[in-house]
């Protein structure tokens, strides 16, 4: 199979997976809504909501319309519920970038890759169940706790007070990234 080429111009709709309320927003497995959070707060988008997600239309630059950043209501496990009004929209999955926490990866480090399997994320699981493996992920690297049995835990942990102290910067180097291109 020929390697697929990340090009963001093809990109329509960046999907943050993480879970709706406060109380989870600062933790390991919400750094998706950081990320879209944050590309809404560059360029200047608001938010609206419809049953299942919070949606904003942010107009990147070189685009003639905008792209679609989401952020499902529907807590991890149901994310893909939300790929209906992307496929209404017209939006194929290979025009789909879903940002997402990534245990494989040491804290802090980004990549950007297309296909693969959920490697356990129920969110991942969850948008593979809807359309299949064929979209974008922005995988934010929050390490793995030594223990298989205390990953649901750390997950749903916040990020220790030095991590926090580095996130405003690695959501930047994400944004940066996700425009830019690469791995």
């Amino acid at each position: 199979m020929l390697e697929q080429l990340y090009d963001f111009r093809s990109i329509k709709a960046i999907i943050g997976l993480g879970n709706p309320g406060a109380k989870y927003y600062h933790t390991r497995h919400n750094i998706g809504f950081r990320v879209v959070d944050s590309f809404a707060e560059r360029y200047g988008a608001q938010w609206g909501e419809v049953e299942l997600m919070q949606y904003a239309g942010a107009l990147l630059p070189d685009r003639l319309k905008p792209v679609y950043l989401i952020k499902p209501l529907t807590f991890m496990n149901n994310a893909g519920r939300v790929l209906p009004f992307l496929l209404m929209k017209g939006i194929k999955p290979e025009q789909i970038l879903v940002v997402h926490d990534e245990l494989e990866k040491p804290f802090g480090k980004l990549s950007i890759r297309f296909d693969g399997s959920a490697r356990g994320h129920n969110g991942l699981r969850s948008i593979i169940g809807v359309v299949g493996n064929g979209f974008w992920r922005l995988r934010f690297g929050i390490g793995r706790p030594e223990k298989k049995s205390l990953v649901g835990d750390f997950v749903l942990s916040r990020f220790s007070q030095e991590e926090e102290e580095d996130i405003m910067r690695l959501i930047e180097e994400a944004i940066i990234l996700t425009e830019g291109g690469g791995r």
